[in-house]
């Protein structure tokens, strides 16, 4: 079996929303909170969450259980740099990397499982899902592309090495689910707090 371990991504300075969106209570729960948890029940170890320093103060409430908490001192230089602080802390026989985003709390965690099994069954470099609205994340990348994950500078992601190996992607096809709705709005919170009100109800 592979080892695939999970970085969340959580050092973003939340420009647009004016607050911190990792922290954004729904539910009684922090955002980033659910990330954590939907990654705690996927096949992935080691867990690291990548926090930005004035998120690991704030943050201090946070249920970080199983998860090595990497502080990124460069986070003002974008989310490259939580992408290396994130690398960089990982033992050296990892096979691939699940990359989570603090910012997508209703994340299901059986996505992550496909993604594991894509990733065991094809060996592709990346293996992305497929929801019924596009292509979204979490994304996979495995150890064979590091070195250009490594090479990324600015506010981006692993988007410029997506684009450079297009045509070795495999997308894990999720046809029951849309996009995880991201954090990036006042509008989005709202959504985001309707949403975890229905599930509640739901219950």
């Amino acid at each position: 079996m592979a080892r695939v371990a999970g970085i969340v991504l959580a050092a973003g300075s939340s420009r647009r929303l004016g607050q911190p969106k990792q922290l954004v209570t729904l539910c009684g729960k922090p955002a980033l909170q659910y990330v954590l948890d939907a990654a705690r029940q996927a096949p992935l170890e080691p867990l690291l969450v990548v926090l930005s320093p004035q998120i690991a103060v704030a943050g201090s409430g946070l249920d970080t259980t199983g998860f090595a908490v990497v502080t990124n001192e460069r986070a003002h230089e974008g989310q490259s740099s939580s992408v290396k602080a994130g690398l960089a802390a990982l033992p050296p026989d990892v096979d691939a990397v699940v990359f989570l985003l603090g910012d997508q709390p209703f994340l299901d965690p059986s996505v992550i499982n496909r993604l594991v099994t894509c990733f065991e069954r094809t060996h592709a470099p990346i293996v992305r899902p497929r929801y019924v609205d596009g292509p979204g994340h979490p994304v996979l990348i495995a150890r064979a592309l590091f070195p250009e994950l490594r090479a990324l500078h600015g506010d981006v992601g692993a988007k410029p090495v997506l684009a450079a190996h297009a045509e070795e992607i495999v997308e894990c096809e999720i046809p029951e689910l849309a996009s995880p709705l991201d954090l990036d709005t006042p509008e989005d919170v709202e959504r985001a707090r309707r949403c975890c009100q229905g599930r509640a109800l739901h219950r």
